[in-house]
């Protein structure tokens, strides 16, 4: 199971950044040891547990780049085109057989280069003469239109590194090589649970002050994006004792341990004493917003993370201070959020000390530039600013205001998941 060192944080004292704060996780965190070997099928945004060494170069041969004629560049025509006399066809998937000196080959995209060629002129540069020849121009450099074996990926050279979270066009590299099967690291084991009274799960009935818990299934699908295998642990009602029965339960099957609500400073805020009572709490309040009340502690080395109870706080908090720690328990590589810069067409005051994030439309200016569109709502709670809108423009620490006009970093929602 994933661990985190009990020594690792400050507590009290002033807000600590986001970057603090992850910073000091991502680097003491001991990642998830076990391996397993998946099917290419299954390989996407898994984890790479090692080094993939390519078993063969790419292409494994030399090929042509083009359909056309290949020849060899000691024939190429100098300053007149000239005629050369076919011998032979090789298309895709076919063995070439060698070239005749002063002969030209007809040749498909993806074919072996025959032996005694390497260089290709394409089919539009060519005239096909009455004698079933072709006619060559001058000007063709040697080694033209021509893929040499190996000029992607040499043989033995490390082709995806370990701790790669695997994507698409990783799957395909291996499929490259002719590999069906690659060793990643197991998925994380997260457990999810919402706190509060004022809580009901969908289909559920619902007492008139109670509301249905939306970030709990939130959570749990931002986990799936991550490749997490999750238990919904349900709602935890607010009692001290009950909460930390609870957490303490899962602690040892789990390698991560999530809650939202409950993390904050009123007198039915129990996670932080709960938390207490059975393990070390670490870290509580965050200079970001929305979101300051995250807490990190640790119970039986397994780390919890408790987010805050409004659906947007709980959402930013996830992707700027979950999504990294998880990557971390995985051993992957660090993965930054690198904001994507546009106009901001709105105003926008905040203090120096934190960072903020704007939920914000994009729109195409006249001039062809985007533009960041401000929701018209501030509230943490407002479901619908998520849903309505394209992504966050992240305000970093040092920056006071904002004003129509000026640079601003955007991050698209599909980025952060």
């Amino acid at each position: 199971m994933a661990q985190l060192s009990d020594d690792c944080f400050a507590f009290g004292g002033p807000m600590m950044s986001v970057d603090e704060a992850v910073g000091i996780i991502a680097a003491r965190v001991t990642p998830v040891a076990e391996v397993e070997i998946v099917s290419l099928a299954e390989a996407d945004g898994r984890v790479l547990a090692r080094d993939l060494a390519a078993p063969l170069p790419l292409p494994p041969f030399t090929n042509s780049a083009v359909d056309g004629y290949a020849i060899a560049s000691r024939d190429l025509p100098r300053e007149d085109a000239r005629g050369f006399p076919l011998a032979g066809r090789v298309q895709a998937g076919a063995t070439a057989n060698a070239a005749p000196p002063g002969h030209a080959v007809r040749i498909f995209t993806g074919a072996p280069m025959p032996e005694g060629t390497d260089t290709v002129f394409m089919q539009e540069d060519v005239q096909v003469d009455d004698a079933g020849g072709v006619v060559l121009p001058a000007g063709l450099k040697p080694g033209a239109n021509v893929r040499p074996a190996g000029e992607d990926i040499a043989e033995g050279a490390v082709a995806l590194k370990t701790g790669q979270r695997l994507r698409p066009q990783d799957v395909g590299l291996a499929a490259a090589f002719g590999l069906t099967e690659l060793a990643v690291v197991r998925r994380l084991r997260v457990a999810v649970f919402s706190t509060g009274d004022e809580l009901a799960s969908p289909g559920q009935a619902r007492a008139a002050p109670q509301l249905f818990d939306s970030n709990r299934f939130m959570l749990l699908a931002m986990l799936k994006r991550l490749g997490c295998e999750v238990s919904d642990l349900g709602i935890l009602r607010d009692d001290r004792a009950s909460l930390a029965d609870g957490l303490k339960q899962v602690a040892s099957r789990h390698d991560l341990i999530l809650t939202t609500g409950g993390v904050s400073t009123g007198e039915e805020d129990h996670v932080k004493a709960a938390v207490e009572s059975i393990g070390k709490l670490v870290l509580w309040r965050m200079a970001i917003k929305p979101g300051r009340p995250v807490a990190m502690g640790i119970i039986d080395g397994a780390p919890l993370i408790g987010l805050p109870g409004n659906p947007v706080a709980s959402f930013v908090t996830f992707v700027h201070v979950v999504r990294p720690t998880v990557l971390a328990l995985l051993g992957a590589r660090p993965a930054p959020l690198i904001p994507m810069p546009v106009r901001a067409a709105f105003a926008y005051k905040k203090k120096a000390s934190r960072r903020e994030y704007v939920r914000v439309f994009l729109r195409r200016r006249e001039d062809g530039e985007l533009e960041a569109q401000k929701f018209p709502r501030e509230g943490a709670g407002l479901l619908s600013s998520l849903v309505e809108t394209d992504g966050l423009v992240e305000l970093v620490e040092g920056v006071t205001k904002v004003e129509p006009g000026a640079m601003v970093g955007f991050l698209g929602y599909a980025d952060l998941l």
